[in-house]
């Protein structure tokens, strides 16, 4: 090679190492990225009854970060594999209470503060609305194959009883989660979650809108 090109040669060599590199890297945190699918293995390659002590905190707070790296979209996915039910169940009240509040999205506070701002009637079907998607998501998973969902009813995600859905409405979202007993927060949060993917979208602020008066 001649003096004259070599320069242009060792630029072309370097420019090609770092697009290597940058590839190498982005398929790499690709690879590494929590996804549901890792969550549900995760969750089946683990029988956290059987864990004690130490390995019990190692274990949740791993599947704590990996639930924290999915967006709202992906969460419900990992959530319609009952095994997450079955970890829940399994989990002592200080677990499920140290467990939700590691893994509580940062914008549930701004959706608490939606909803109070609701009258009771749009609370109210703001709270059905997410309770129907629910449902409806859990259908759709059913019928894609065994694999997608449990497959029996002790399995499946507990659904916030209609009791006490009421009570969230009368009293607001924020005073009910702050009040409430550690099971009751689990069973709540896939609703809560529902009704922040509602705000992110702006249905739930539509909502608010609708039930101003108008000039």
């Amino acid at each position: 090679m001649s003096p004259r090109n070599r320069p242009f040669a060792i630029a072309l060599a370097v420019l090609a190492t770092a697009w290597g590199l940058a590839f190498g890297g982005f398929s790499l945190a690709r690879h590494l990225k929590p996804t549901p699918e890792k969550v549900r293995a995760f969750l089946h390659s683990v029988d956290f009854s059987k864990l004690t002590g130490p390995q019990r905190a190692e274990v949740l707070r791993k599947l704590a970060k990996m639930l924290n790296a999915l967006t709202l979209e992906e969460r419900r996915e990992a959530r319609l594999d009952g095994e997450m039910a079955k970890w829940f169940a399994a989990m002592t009240d200080a677990e499920k209470t140290g467990f939700m509040e590691a893994t509580m999205p940062s914008g549930f506070q701004q959706m608490f503060t939606a909803f109070e701002q609701m009258p009771a009637d749009k609370r109210r079907k703001a709270v059905d609305d997410s309770v129907k998607r629910m449902r409806e998501q859990r259908e759709k998973a059913a019928l894609a194959g065994p694999d997608e969902v449990a497959s029996t009813d002790t399995e499946k995600p507990a659904e916030l009883p209609p009791e006490l859905r009421e009570k969230a409405v009368q009293i607001g979202l924020k005073t009910f989660y702050d009040t409430g007993s550690a099971q009751m927060k689990a069973e709540l949060a896939p609703m809560l979650e529902e009704m922040q993917r509602s705000m992110e979208s702006g249905q739930l602020f539509r909502e608010m809108r609708q039930r101003r008066p108008g000039p």
